[in-house]
């Protein structure tokens, strides 16, 4: 088995960044009967569409320009999504996957930390750790629409946790993949606090190249660092389930270790040229989950938020 070896130093494995502390005096923690979570894959806040951006870009017809401008646009419009109430609640700890920081396919923006500036909360970012210089190997023809990061662009992609309560015990967990090592999988785990409460959280971003045994592999690991806390646990992200196969494998393997699910199978999360696909889950242990949703439209990304509410 191979894992993850991100070439940065251990300083740069996790980034945090804090909000003003007025925030979080007006938070009313104790006696919060409840708290907004949110999981959204931004895929670097550069829009909708993945397929025909990505044609366009394979025959020369799409520039990036205006990038700088258009990714800046977009996370304004992600944050007002999560403040306004009108999409999804006010969100108040949101998990995000493929945040770029500072690459040039996001005119050099810092997604995770300026999404977090906008609303006002604290923030963790974990970089992958991209190699530089290193030739991607071919991929499916079907995931081949991404716009890939310059050999040499000297920022990354990552994933992000957001919060409106404090976080500790952060963990960066580098998933097992063979498939595709010029983009290493990774998940985080963290523990909010809200009061006298407390949950564990772990954030991840699973393979989509690998195939159904590859990414059970990867679950696994996951489902091995959430065993390491007994309390209240919840595992989001995106979980690239783009078959009914990997959907029907993927809740299964959770329901056997304990975890539920408050979405259907088959509920839209993804979207690209008329198909939609369930990638983006929720999953919980020893929580209740009263109310759920997907956060439709928002044009940010290829996928839509998907939100919770955890009763503690």
């Amino acid at each position: 088995m191979a894992t993850a070896i991100p070439p940065l130093k251990d300083s740069e494995k996790i980034e945090f960044g804090y909000a003003h502390a007025d925030s979080k005096l007006a938070n009313n923690a104790d006696t919060a009967s409840s708290i907004i979570i949110a999981s959204y894959n931004i895929r670097y806040a550069v829009g909708s569409y993945l397929i025909s951006n990505g044609l366009l870009r394979k025959i020369g017809l799409m520039g990036d320009r205006n990038r700088s401008r258009q990714v800046g646009s977009n996370i304004q419009a992600a944050a007002r999504a999560f403040t306004e109430g009108k999409l999804l609640p006010r969100v108040d700890v949101l998990a995000l996957q493929e945040a770029d920081k500072q690459t040039k396919r996001t005119g050099k923006h810092h997604v995770a930390r300026e999404l977090a500036e906008a609303l006002d909360l604290d923030w963790i970012h974990v970089p992958a750790g991209l190699p530089r210089g290193v030739k991607p190997k071919p991929r499916q023809w079907w995931l081949d629409f991404e716009e890939p990061i310059d050999l040499h662009d000297s920022g990354d992609t990552g994933i992000g946790l957001l919060s409106r309560f404090p976080l500790s015990g952060v963990t960066r967990i580098d998933l097992p993949w063979h498939e595709c090592p010029w983009r290493p999988r990774l998940a985080m785990a963290a523990t909010v606090t809200v009061g006298q409460r407390s949950l564990r959280m772990i954030n991840a971003h699973v393979d989509p190249h690998a195939a159904v045994g590859g990414q059970l592999e990867q679950l696994e690991a996951l489902v091995e660092e959430a065993d390491k806390n007994s309390g209240p646990t919840l595992i989001l992200g995106d979980f690239n389930t783009l078959s009914k196969t990997k959907v029907v494998e993927t809740r299964s393997f959770f329901e056997r270790h304990r975890y539920a699910t408050p979405f259907p199978s088959g509920t839209a999360t993804w979207r690209g040229m008329g198909i939609r696909l369930h990638a983006d889950w929720i999953f919980c242990r020893d929580l209740k989950i009263s109310r759920c949703g997907v956060a439709r439209p928002l044009s940010v990304s290829d996928h839509w938020p998907i939100w919770a509410e955890v009763e503690l």
